[in-house]
């Protein structure tokens, strides 16, 4: 079972989620959890979380939901997206964490949920397709490199 209290590091570098802050809190079986600590830079002009942060928040860890259930998939790539904001999300020095969990794929296509919360409000939920995108073969693909630089 997944300690989701404790973040730790991003399975992959995603240079944009650690601009935001955004925390790793886990995935495994088909879900996955990534948390925010909200701060002025988060808000919009009424000073809630801008829709952005929070659609950033369900695209990844939908992804990584999907993602978790393919040990092959170097990545997921949204296909599609559709958004449901049912309350303002949070205000500068709030906290919200999103959940995702995949609930069908197929060999090549993963299809997801997430929700966003704040403590015991839930702020927004989606849907969204994604595409895996398989390991590349580095040893293969520098051996390749190789050859065409010895030419």
């Amino acid at each position: 079972m997944m300690d989701l209290t404790k973040p730790r590091p991003f399975p992959i570098d995603i240079p944009f989620l650690h601009d935001l802050g955004v925390e790793f809190l886990g995935m495994a079986d088909g879900e996955a959890q990534v948390a925010l600590n909200l701060s002025e830079r988060h808000m919009n002009s009424w000073h809630v979380t801008h829709g952005g942060v929070t659609m950033t928040l369900l695209d990844v860890v939908m992804s990584m939901a999907g993602r978790s259930l393919d040990p092959d998939a170097r990545g997921g790539v949204t296909i599609e997206m559709k958004t449901s904001f049912l309350q303002p999300g949070g205000h500068p020095g709030g906290r919200i964490i999103a959940k995702g969990k995949a609930f069908h794929r197929s060999r090549t296509m993963c299809f997801c949920d997430g929700e966003v919360w704040n403590g015991d409000q839930l702020i927004a939920k989606a849907m969204g397709t994604f595409k895996y995108l398989r390991r590349l073969d580095v040893a293969q693909k520098m051996e390749h490199g190789a050859d065409r630089d010895a030419n």
